[in-house]
């Protein structure tokens, strides 16, 4: 892929980019471009003006996410200081995609708004919506008003609820399309109360997760026990890390990837792992818990290019 045709852009635009030091796992291959768009007029006019037979990824901060160590055939997206704007009026939380959500979490907090469930999510708000971001038993869709968006074609569109049909760590959105911004109302609170919850819930991340490891959060969906807006079953919820734990794959290696010691449910990059380490021992560990207890579990983190050599089977 060439950018003899590509649009003229006042972002940045990137040929050949690497991926690796964009994502919270450290690993993947080139993309064929990475463009940064100045603002929201230049995002429009690039993906108006772009090629229709170019590939459009939209990136976050990459803590959910392996690119492949072949790269990926595509013009990734990723937004940055002209979508981090955080706004709270009228009891609404107005953030851009790029704000991240600890800063989203405490600025609601300091007006005395609660999304202080947000503020252990390793993301951005873009990736919060496109995925249905939870923690808490609190879940995006909970508090989700409705977003801006820019389509493959460059129309500024605005998506309700309905629109995006949340579900348990899974939203509805169009290819090529590039959430911009999202509006949230969000339950009252007592700004020196919702600031202590989330310092508690910092404290208990801590002595739980493998915070000081590179990782991408949770590695699978929980199996079961979820209605369609992600709320827990409280009869039927399972957890991941407690089937994998059945299936004695805490602490497992394949090569410089790790199920954390501390938390399975947590792949981590313990020692130069590839994306095809990482990707080969998560199919290990769902091929044995399937084994040892019928439930297939489900890839939460992304997964996106090519591979390197030989496709990693699928268990």
């Amino acid at each position: 892929m060439t950018d003899e045709n590509f649009p003229t852009v006042r972002g940045k635009l990137t040929p050949q980019r690497p991926l690796n030091d964009l994502t919270w796992l450290r690993v993947g291959g080139l993309a064929d471009f990475l463009f940064q768009p100045a603002d929201l007029d230049d995002l429009r006019d690039f993906l108006r003006e772009l090629p229709q037979t170019v590939a459009v990824f939209p990136m976050g901060v990459g803590s959910n996410l392996i690119v492949r160590d072949g790269g990926l055939r595509a013009v990734v997206i990723r937004l940055g200081r002209g979508f981090n704007g955080i706004d709270v009026s009228g009891g609404q939380v107005t953030a851009g995609a790029a704000a991240l959500d600890a800063h989203v979490a405490r600025k609601a907090a300091d007006a005395g708004l609660d999304l202080t469930f947000l503020r252990t999510i390793p993301g951005s708000i873009g990736g919060a919506v496109r995925m249905n971001a939870g923690c808490y038993g609190s879940y995006t869709a909970d508090y989700f008003v409705s977003a801006k968006a820019v389509t493959r074609s460059g129309e500024l569109i605005t998506l309700t609820a309905d629109d995006l049909n949340f579900r348990y760590r899974q939203s509805d959105l169009a290819d090529g399309a590039v959430i911009v911004s999202a509006t949230f109302a969000p339950p009252k609170g007592d700004p020196e109360t919702l600031h202590a919850r989330m310092e508690d819930q910092l404290r208990k991340r801590d002595e739980t997760q493998p915070t000081k490891d590179r990782s991408a959060g949770s590695t699978f969906r929980n199996p079961a026990g979820f209605s369609s807006t992600g709320k827990a079953d409280d009869v039927h919820d399972l957890k991941a890390w407690k089937v994998i734990d059945d299936a004695g794959m805490r602490g497992a290696r394949v090569g410089g990837a790790q199920m954390s010691p501390k938390h399975s449910n947590f792949m981590i990059n313990a020692d130069q792992a590839t994306a095809e380490d990482l990707e080969r021992l998560g199919e290990e560990v769902r091929k044995k818990v399937y084994a040892t207890s019928g439930i297939r579990l489900e890839w939460e983190i992304m997964r996106i290019g090519e591979f390197l050599g030989d496709p990693v089977p699928e268990a």
